[in-house]
């Protein structure tokens, strides 16, 4: 089991290392988007969009990536001050109840929802805009399926935490 876990972390951390550079991507074309509005008077549907489609592909990409890092935001309230078995426990039943549970749904109904588009060649609904909408429905299923995948990985590692001999403060 573990050179599975091992596999999945780094194939999280390397779309999440990889996936920052849409960050750059997006920034350069936000600033092309407000040079053509503002210098030329002039914008174009699909670089808006395009604007959309970028910054929802950096969340759905990093927040696997997020939560292997633990970087994502929680409650400290209940969490800062515990010991390592306890912080273990609050994450291990989180993962179970809350993070498992919802990305099985939005993953069923996010490639429902991708397949459908995709069946119907869906473009945008506006005149100019981009076409193939399904490519960005089908990053939610992808997204989902790595954060699914970090979720398998914390659950892995908060069992070994609460079942190791060490009990300790952190």
């Amino acid at each position: 089991m573990p050179l599975i876990i091992k596999a999945i972390e780094s194939i999280i951390r390397w779309i999440g290392e990889k996936s920052s550079y849409i960050n750059v991507l997006l920034v350069l074309i936000i600033c092309i988007d407000v040079f053509m509005r503002y210098a030329l008077n002039t914008t174009q549907t699909w670089v808006i969009e395009l604007e959309w489609h970028l910054f929802a592909m950096i969340f759905l990409l990093g927040a696997s990536y997020t939560l292997q890092d633990d970087q994502h935001v929680r409650v400290d309230l209940w969490y800062a001050d515990r010991s390592v078995k306890t912080k273990a426990w609050i994450n291990l039943t989180g993962t179970l109840l809350f993070l498992v549970p919802w990305c099985l749904i939005l993953i069923h109904s996010s490639f429902n929802y991708a397949t459908n588009s995709w069946m119907m060649s869906e473009g945008s609904p506006n005149p100019g805009g981009l076409p193939a909408r399904y490519i960005i429905k089908y990053c939610m299923t992808f997204g989902f399926v790595l954060l699914l995948l970090q979720g398998i990985v914390v659950i892995y590692r908060s069992a070994q935490s609460i079942f190791s001999s060490k009990s300790i403060k952190s």
